[in-house]
């Protein structure tokens, strides 16, 4: 599973093939957590409050890069890296 991005000591990573909705995953420290890009919502896991804001508005400024990566992972094909949160 690749590694999209990281800031904060948090991981984004997006699997190739995943299964619908949707999402990525989102790691810290022993937390995990799935996000619906779409939605900009938690589908599974829990986060620490801070770490869960800082992931949920990355998700919504990359949106559209995100799209891109999992149209892109259904198909086999490159997941790009995106920019970190600065």
């Amino acid at each position: 599973m690749p590694v999209i991005s990281e800031f904060y000591g948090i991981k984004i990573l997006m699997y190739w093939n995943d299964h619908m909705p949707a999402h990525f995953h989102a790691e810290y420290g022993g937390h995990k957590i799935l996000v619906d890009i779409k939605n900009g919502s938690v589908i599974k896991g829990v986060f620490p409050s801070k770490q869960l804001k800082l992931v949920l508005a990355w998700c919504e400024i990359h949106r559209d890069e995100l799209m891109k990566n999992w149209e892109n992972a259904i198909k086999h094909m490159s997941i790009e890296k995106i920019a970190p949160l600065m």
